[in-house]
């Protein structure tokens, strides 16, 4: 678990530090989400495929290569945009950023099914492991921004390299609670097919567009009012409202089936959303992006229950991938729309963008929930 935290930080820390790095060099937030954008559809097109090898060759084998790759190409970004280098430089060593980073959170997972499949525990492990991705987005937005404005540009990323490998590589020595490599048969497909995974990928492509755009225009926002250095600490807030619901929502033993889990999770945060367009006060956004999280977590608690149920045991760590790379998709369309329709229109007026993505992953998770029908005897909400 600790491995795993630190591993996955630069999950939290990538986003908003290559804006603040982009920005800050080249005065410009449209290249800032472009270069966020490239790296995080580079990430969304590699992560089924990383997927896939750690469920044929193991975790240990994968990730070394993985990490040490991604810590060149995280270097080379940040020299390219440190020298002045053509933008064109700044999209292809972000896109090998993407490419090679891997989706820790996936992978720890993989290991609580293992360790807990079919218990009642499993449930209460996934809760567990949303709040740790909310403590990640709580403490790495406002450690990045920290860095990057109180220090120096390249700080907030060198701190998310060091994270990324060290965490990473710990994680790989830990094959005792590892999945086994499984042999796939060669009529095995890909996850991507199972209609409901295709529903939840459709799903988490509007909230990953809805986490893409916030981070980029709540960065937009705190400079409209003076108070840049406040980013990470609004970024914060939203995760920080995810983090609470977590404990509270993994805590409980629900009657409610998962799939009514899920809808619901989606209509609440549309709900979340609507007061953000309407505020011009630093602290009150804080509050509002606060609650506004509420809803985060226990959609993707459940979606990754959902997932555990209807992909098998041979395809997991390909499966969750894809709930990453569908969520990596939208935080890339949600990173270019924000930057620029907050160089369009202002902030305020960007965070529409947002709920609209909340409304359509909503419209399209309430349309095809029967796809999301699963048997509910063994569920852990059942004990």
């Amino acid at each position: 678990m600790l491995a795993g935290f630190i591993g996955r930080m630069p999950m939290s820390m990538l986003g908003i530090g290559v804006v603040l790095l982009v920005q800050t060099l080249t005065g410009s937030y449209a290249i800032a989400g472009a270069v966020a954008a490239t790296s995080n559809v580079s990430f969304a097109i590699a992560a089924p495929l990383s997927g896939r090898l750690v469920d044929r060759f193991g975790q240990n084998r994968v990730i070394p290569p993985f990490a040490l790759v991604n810590a060149l190409a995280l270097t080379a970004l940040m020299l390219c945009a440190g020298y002045g280098l053509p933008h064109w430089t700044l999209y292809v060593a972000g896109l090998l950023v993407g490419a090679t980073s891997l989706s820790i959170g996936s992978m720890v997972r993989a290991r609580w099914s293992l360790i807990h499949g079919g218990s009642s525990k499993l449930h209460t492990a996934f809760a567990f492991e949303s709040v740790v991705d909310e403590v990640t987005f709580v403490t790495g937005p406002v450690l990045v921004t920290m860095l990057a404005t109180g220090v120096n540009p390249f700080a907030g990323l060198t701190v998310a390299l060091l994270c990324m490998l060290f965490g990473s590589l710990a994680l790989a020595a830990q094959r005792r609670t590892q999945p086994p490599v499984q042999r796939l048969a060669s009529s095995s497909g890909t996850p991507i097919l199972i209609p409901g995974i295709a529903l939840l990928s459709c799903v988490y492509l509007g909230l990953g567009a809805v986490f893409g755009s916030v981070d980029l225009i709540t960065v937009a926002f705190a400079e409209e009012h003076g108070v840049k250095a406040a980013a990470g600490f609004l970024v914060g807030a939203f995760a920080g409202g995810s983090m609470v619901s977590a404990l509270w929502f993994g805590s409980r033993h629900w009657r409610i089936s998962l799939r009514g889990r899920f809808v619901r999770s989606l209509g609440l945060l549309v709900v979340g959303l609507l007061p953000i367009m309407f505020i011009g006060n630093v602290w009150i956004m804080a509050g509002a992006l606060f609650l506004a999280g509420f809803a985060i977590s226990p959609t993707l608690i459940t979606g990754f229950s959902l997932t555990e149920r209807l992909v098998p045991p041979s395809l997991l760590t390909e499966g969750m991938a894809w709930i990453s790379t569908s969520i990596g998709f939208g935080v890339a369309i949600g990173a270019w729309a924000g930057g620029r329709l907050t160089e369009a229109y202002g902030a305020s007026n960007a965070y529409g963008f947002a709920l609209g993505a909340a409304a359509l992953a909503a419209v399209v998770g309430v349309a095809g929930s029967g796809l999301l029908r699963i048997p509910e005897a063994p569920s852990p909400a059942k004990s």
